[in-house]
């Protein structure tokens, strides 16, 4: 859970230290910038990108409740991050945004699905697909969980959990359709399902043959009447 409380030190952006020249000069130097938005009003900010980088790798993950403190100033902001870029190739994080949050006040968030367990259909030939990696919930900041574990140990070949599946979480509401929202399935690979189908079909007519193959010439089928019988 988000609950573990972390403090992370940032600086003011002025308006002389804004735009993207000197955001990248910024990152050269090893810093962040991002903005912190709460009670009508947005700051830009930097923030060291060592302090960023262990303040979200914690035990909570991304959604750890972080107390923001400006340079300078001692009040704690309690915030979450909200939003983050990535460099395209370097995956590293280039520009974050987090929002002031109340503690005793629900928020919304997305958070990703992990799979576990062992499918039964799997031993069989049946291949377990993630169709919904991520859904939206609701909950207090400090209860919001760094990911959903959904154990697929009850899927057989043909099988389809959903969201209503999901065992419920004290605290955590979720805003996604749980009869619509499918999480995983298991099935056959095609070519797998269909060259089962044809076997079915060549053994369907090979016992047709058969039949047909053991019926004398002109001989009646078993079981019917012989027209030319004269009744007693």
């Amino acid at each position: 859970m988000s609950g573990d409380r972390i403090r992370l030190e940032v600086r003011e952006r002025g308006d002389a230290e804004r735009g993207s020249r000197v955001s990248r000069r910024l990152r050269r130097e090893g810093l962040i910038p991002g903005v912190l938005y709460g009670k009508g009003q947005s700051r830009a900010i930097a923030v060291a990108e060592r302090s960023l980088r262990s303040a979200l790798t914690g035990p909570s993950g991304m959604h750890a409740i972080v107390d923001v403190v400006i340079e300078g100033q001692k009040t704690e902001h309690h915030a979450v991050l909200k939003d983050y870029q990535q460099h395209p190739i370097r995956g590293t994080i280039t520009h974050v945004d987090f929002h002031e949050v109340r503690l005793d006040q629900a928020i919304q968030a997305s958070v990703t699905i992990q799979l576990v367990g062992e499918a039964p259909g799997t031993n069989v030939g049946g291949v377990v697909q993630q169709v919904t990696r991520e859904i939206a919930i609701e909950a207090l900041p400090g209860a919001i969980p760094e990911h959903l574990e959904v154990d697929v140990s009850g899927l057989d070949v043909g099988d389809a959990l959903r969201l209503e599946d999901v065992p419920a979480i004290d605290g955590v509401t979720f805003l996604d359709d749980p009869h619509e929202t499918v999480v995983a399935t298991c099935s056959l690979p095609r070519g797998l399902g269909v060259a089962e189908e044809e076997a079915e079909e060549a053994e369907g007519e090979a016992v047709e043959g058969e039949a047909a193959e053991g019926e004398e010439p002109g001989e009646p089928a078993a079981g019917s009447a012989d027209d030319s019988a004269t009744e007693e």
